[in-house]
């Protein structure tokens, strides 16, 4: 019997164990100073800028392209039109016909600057997207990291969709209706630098506005939020919208910070009616 206790007791010598890997950190998790933190994210958002300006200058010398193809998609009248207007002082022309005001010796400069700059934020913003993925890649599991990967094309592909709503649908809405309440009353003279503004930055704003679904479902799925969580919030998150919406929206009328806070609203809920099917609790 004595045998048999010492061999027992033998057994039952404790040894090393390896903890589950699911109670475990990150696999490349490591402590780190927060002055290194700050300068690796400091370099990512540095990469994200250099491409955004290296966008911004290849696109630059063809700006005057866009931003004829863009002005004369949302307001009346046509190129040539505008250009013999500019050169021989025509007079036989419609008098709705919208072209460009110039009131600032360097506005047509800073609108081809504007239309460059906003070629090279929509190119950014996926990267900016993947270079945030690798700032917090040490600390993300294998799963999470498959997710944040994912989110890296859907990113660029959700804020087309945004520009194509913002093009063929809020903005064209907009215009027709400026020109709508000033036909009869006044003789159109669209100032390039505000036009274009307002142009460049619904095009902008409705880039970033598509990305809330992913950043939703992003959350979700790496269980920083529950769907309920977010349900229970829903009027917060709707008067956020909105604040954002009329704060950040240069649009005197209201009628364009109403279009972005309705489509925020509607986007959140969308995706949360996406989680539920997809069975996100």
């Amino acid at each position: 019997m004595s045998g048999s206790v010492g061999d027992s007791a033998e057994v039952a010598q404790p040894g090393p164990v390896s903890e589950p890997e699911e109670l475990g950190g990150a696999p490349d998790d490591q402590e780190m100073p927060l002055a290194d933190h700050i300068e690796e994210m400091v370099k990512r958002l540095g990469v994200v800028i250099v491409a955004m300006a290296a966008v911004s200058g290849v696109v630059f010398p063809f700006a005057t392209y866009l931003i004829n193809f863009l002005w004369f998609n949302y307001l009346p009248g046509s190129e040539e039109i505008c250009r013999q207007v500019a050169q021989v002082g025509a007079t036989n022309v419609d008098p709705q016909t919208a072209c460009a005001r110039v009131y600032h010796p360097l506005a047509v400069v800073l609108a081809r600057l504007k239309v460059a700059t906003l070629a090279g934020f929509v190119v950014a913003l996926p990267l900016f997207v993947y270079e945030t993925y690798l700032f917090m890649r040490p600390g993300l599991y294998p799963t999470e990291r498959r997710y944040y990967l994912a989110s890296v094309p859907t990113s660029l592909v959700l804020a087309a969709a945004g520009m194509l709503f913002a093009h063929h649908l809020v903005i064209p809405i907009l215009f027709d209706y400026f020109v709508g309440y000033s036909q009869g009353a006044t003789t159109l003279a669209f100032g390039l630098t505000d036009t274009f503004d307002l142009i460049v930055l619904m095009l902008g704003a409705f880039a970033i506005v598509f990305q809330i679904p992913l950043f939703i479902m992003l959350a979700l799925m790496m269980g920083l939020v529950t769907r309920t969580w977010l349900q229970r919030r829903r009027l917060i998150f709707w008067g956020l919208f909105a604040a954002l919406a009329f704060l950040f929206t240069g649009d005197p009328t209201g009628l364009g910070p109403i279009f972005v806070a309705v489509t925020m609203i509607v986007l959140f809920e969308g995706t949360l009616l996406l989680a539920q099917w997809t069975g996100h609790e």
